[in-house]
């Protein structure tokens, strides 16, 4: 019996650093969702609405646990299915806008970006698995020649209820806090997150807004201040441009 478990120890040694050496991919499941204009949808769980449906080349996705309460909303993965027959090397990039749990997947992708998991003319074979197996590793999220910006949900009402989303979060930072100075009492004031990226308050302070928002990433913990983010005028509906880019 000894060495019958030193022999299995002896291989589970040899094997852990293969795994490691998968550059940080995780096997899984994908299936994708039918849209009569291969876009996301506006009505994603994330409330980006309809950058939801654009964003990226619309290579979007809705996912399950990596949803992670909302947080995980903006995130960036790449994802490569596991059929060698029919599906590319490099597979897709996606960005996470929506929840959803499908056949035991962690991927619910846009028509767009299911198919471009398939090699060239293999789409159509592809979509008629329905699900596949597939490899993911969360990437950076790269927007050229855009900044963080701040928009103001639809639902808002001037100057009594403010609701926000935050656009373009680039690089592999996930953001769990947001917060409003409040000048007159000198503090900052945290935003409530209402639901997957949308962060609200009522009663907002009055004239500029000046933001922070608490960013999680390979440096761990770091707030990150947008003095005068907002104006004083704010509408509902309008992006905000913060000047700052996260890498």
């Amino acid at each position: 019996m000894e060495s019958k478990y030193g022999y299995c120890l002896f291989c589970f040694l040899v094997i852990l650093p293969a795994i490691c050496y998968s550059q940080g991919f995780t096997y899984s499941r994908a299936t994708y969702y039918g849209s009569p204009d291969c876009l996301g949808t506006p009505t994603g769980a994330c409330g980006f609405g309809e950058y939801g449906r654009k964003v990226n080349d619309a290579n979007v996705a809705g996912v399950s646990r990596l949803y992670k309460n909302g947080t995980g909303c903006g995130a960036c993965y790449q994802v490569r299915c596991k059929a060698p027959q029919l599906c590319s090397d490099d597979g897709v990039n996606v960005v996470v806008t929506d929840y959803g749990e499908g056949d035991n997947t962690d991927f619910i992708l846009s028509t767009s970006a299911y198919a471009r998991l398939a090699r060239p003319n293999m789409a159509l074979e592809l979509f008629a698995y329905g699900v596949v197996n597939v490899e993911y590793r969360r990437i950076s999220c790269r927007y050229a020649g855009y900044n963080i910006m701040f928009k103001i949900h639809e639902h808002s009402r001037f100057p009594d209820y403010l609701a926000i989303v935050i656009l373009y979060q680039g690089g592999q930072n996930d953001i769990v806090a947001v917060e409003i100075w409040q000048e007159d009492c000198k503090e900052w004031i945290g935003m409530r997150r209402a639901y997957g990226a949308v962060f609200d308050m009522a009663n907002p302070p009055k004239g500029y807004l000046t933001m922070r928002f608490q960013v999680s990433g390979s440096a761990g913990l770091k707030w990150v201040q947008a003095t005068n983010a907002i104006p004083g005028d704010w509408r509902a509906g309008v992006a905000y441009d913060s000047a700052i880019q996260l890498t």
